[in-house]
């Protein structure tokens, strides 16, 4: 009466995704960390130990994507976690090294998990913005606040109806809020 066979097959696949998960849960954990590295190490303007950390990061972030094999786990918090993550460090890596952002075409990301890391760079961004106008680096100050006013613009053009995206977008607004008045203040001072 029972397929004993077609039991056994189900089993064997839900303990090989109970498995992948697990590795994709401590695997994400730990880019996570690395990138939090990467960021700290850059606003310390230690880019050896960040570059480092982007070599173990990124090493890592390979072996995750390599992971993740089932459509679910793609989807899943703690990879789409990790995706952000690695997006917002590298990207402020390579911003604070080269003065260039990473492409979504260079990365080959989910374009959606792109873009959340994409937009939690501004938070970053104007961390540094501050933490240089204190050091009386005005003009970084200034382009990081054109900087981030041009993300804005350029993500202005797009539909976010909602969801986890649109509320991550409506942060970069209080984050050129911040900008602005940074440099407003800067201005009215005559240190610009």
């Amino acid at each position: 009466m029972i397929d004993k066979k077609d039991l056994d097959k189900i089993k064997k696949a839900i303990d090989s995704y109970d498995k992948q998960r697990d590795t994709v849960i401590k695997t994400s954990r730990e880019v996570i960390k690395l990138s939090k590295t990467v960021i700290y190490a850059v606003h310390r303007n230690d880019m050896k130990s960040a570059g480092n950390a982007v070599k173990d990061m990124t090493s890592l972030f390979n072996t995750l994507k390599a992971t993740v094999k089932s459509p679910k786990l793609l989807s899943s918090g703690s990879y789409k976690v990790a995706v952000q993550e690695y997006v917002e460090a590298l990207c402020f890596y390579e911003l604070t090294k080269n003065n260039k952002i990473p492409s979504n075409a260079k990365l080959k990301l989910d374009p959606e998990f792109y873009l959340m890391g994409l937009i939690d760079l501004t938070g970053e961004l104007v961390r540094k913005a501050i933490n240089s106008a204190i050091k009386g680096e005005y003009k970084t100050s200034v382009d990081l606040k054109e900087l981030v006013s041009d993300l804005y613009d350029e993500l202005m053009l797009f539909d976010f109806s909602g969801g986890e995206l649109r509320k991550k977008f409506d942060s970069v607004k209080y984050d050129l809020k911040k900008l602005d008045d940074l440099v407003l203040n800067l201005k009215l001072s005559n240190k610009i």
